[in-house]
């Protein structure tokens, strides 16, 4: 299997995801809960794709330990 050139997914719709599942969080009973809400309003493939971007913006913004993009 082979990837990709370019990511499946702007920009625009990664950091909107993310923005997304910062304000429905407390609508949810978990994190993982809001994650799978936002990637199916959104149509993106899973879940798991939405909790990466979520994770690599929090290493970008600082609030968690890992290597920048």
């Amino acid at each position: 299997m082979s990837r990709r050139a370019q990511p499946p997914y702007p920009p625009e719709l990664r950091e909107r995801a993310v923005r997304m599942v910062a304000e429905v969080a407390g609508d949810y009973d978990s994190p993982w809960a809001a994650m799978n809400a936002v990637a199916e309003k959104l149509g993106v493939g899973t879940g798991e794709t939405v909790r990466k971007w979520v994770r690599q913006a929090e290493i970008d913004g600082g609030t968690r330990p890992g290597t920048t993009s």
